[in-house]
């Protein structure tokens, strides 16, 4: 049943009370001043705009009646009985009205969908524009003109589309997150390996150490030798228990650090401020435990397994074609301050090797104290080290070479 046009709105599309009919005066007229025909009017226009504003208007539910052929529905029978009882159509609406409130929910639907059904029989040949549905309209109020609504309607090939579409967004979206794990871990890696070359290049001198074997790098075969034999002129130090074989730096009379460290890139040191081979005295010889790969010199790790000398264990001295052989009774370990080292031993002619300790580091000093086993120190001379040296005695005992890190940091500040 179709609801109200907007048109129907105006008070004179009802059945109201013309002019020429007899108006009904209040029962107490000698009382009460009696209305107007107008004022009558316009107050039941007034009062059937307020009551009937949204609700159907029953005129169209009887035009609807009338042009309705076959089988009624419960609400079309109760329309179609109203049409034909001669009531006013003032009242016809009120019985409507009354009626329709009255429906429950289920049969008010009823109600929309029956409207539905004849609007789109007479309205299917001209396309109207969408409005509010049915379903979203308050249940106390009756059908008014509303189109039927239809929800969209999509092809095949729009389905496929917006499939494609989807499934390229979430595709883009695993790209990137892919994209951006693989730069996160990418950047991971490439911090990862400039840090570790970095730290290899100030510490390395620490991180080599205990890959480091001398003999790798100085002789290919163990050192045996006996007392005796030719000695060439070159001066060497020879350990056979650790497979060492480096030359003996005697021509440098100072003593300071930067002139030790400079010697010691082409051997071990014979210090200044001590007696030679072959002289009595404490004879002193300095070396490196460790290096940074990047510094001068071919000696670097020269004294890296000197710990590994216990007592009885023998080494050589070759000076002036002479070889010394020397043989270990102690070994300590003593902070850089201890120069006591330098001087006299209780023996008459001793041979002192020191180096860094830990190795890749200047912390201690390692110091391996032995005594002349050959030739015989009582044939020994004098020392030499006055003559050769004003130097005082140091304050510290010479170390490793300054680390890379060192450098730097001395250049930066």
């Amino acid at each position: 049943m179709p609801p109200e046009d907007h048109d129907n709105h105006d008070p004179k599309n009802h059945a109201l009370p013309s002019k020429k009919e007899k108006v009904i005066r209040p029962l107490h007229e000698d009382t009460e001043p009696a209305l107007s025909d107008e004022s009558a009017i316009n107050l039941i226009r007034e009062k059937l705009n307020t009551l009937y504003d949204q609700e159907p208007r029953a005129q169209k539910e009887l035009s609807e009646d009338k042009a309705h052929h076959g089988r009624r529905s419960k609400h079309q029978q109760f329309m179609h009985d109203l049409s034909v009882s001669g009531k006013p159509l003032a009242e016809i609406q009120t019985a409507w009205h009354n009626y329709y409130v009255n429906l429950p929910d289920e049969e008010k639907h009823q109600v929309w969908q029956e409207f539905y059904a004849n609007y789109n029989q007479a309205s299917s040949a001209k396309p109207t524009p969408k409005v509010q549905t049915a379903a979203s309209r308050p249940h106390h109020t009756a059908p008014e003109t509303l189109p039927a609504y239809e929800p969209p309607r999509r092809t095949p090939a729009k389905i496929k589309n917006d499939i494609k579409q989807k499934v390229s967004a979430r595709s883009q979206r695993e790209n990137k997150a892919t994209h951006h794990k693989s730069s996160l871990k990418f950047g991971l890696i490439s911090g990862f390996i400039a840090v570790a070359i970095m730290m290899f290049g100030f510490f390395n001198e620490r991180v080599l150490v205990p890959f480091i074997k001398p003999s790798h790098a100085i002789g290919a075969t163990p050192l045996i030798l006996e007392e005796g034999g030719e000695v060439g002129p070159e001066p060497k130090l020879i350990i056979p228990k650790i497979n060492i074989e480096v030359p003996v730096v005697y021509d440098q009379e100072s003593i300071a650090e930067d002139a030790v460290q400079e010697s010691l890139e082409d051997g071990v040191l014979h210090y200044a401020t001590t007696p030679e081979p072959g002289e009595r005295g404490n004879s002193v010889i300095f070396g490196h435990s460790s290096n940074n790969i990047f510094n001068e010199g071919d000696y670097k790790y020269v004294f890296v397994q000197l710990k590994q000398l216990e007592s009885g264990d023998t080494f050589f001295v070759h000076k002036d074609g002479t070889r010394y052989v020397y043989e270990v009774y102690d070994k300590k370990i003593v902070k850089p301050s201890e120069v006591s080292v330098l001087g006299n031993t209780d023996r008459e002619a001793t041979m002192t090797l020191i180096t860094c300790d830990p190795p890749g580091t200047a912390i201690n000093r390692l110091v391996v104290i032995a005594e002349q086993i050959s030739p015989d120190p009582d044939e020994n001379t004098q020392s030499s080290a006055t003559t050769r040296t004003t130097a005082a005695e140091p304050e510290v005992l010479p170390s490793n070479a300054p680390s890379l890190w060192q450098r730097f940091t001395d250049w930066l500040f």
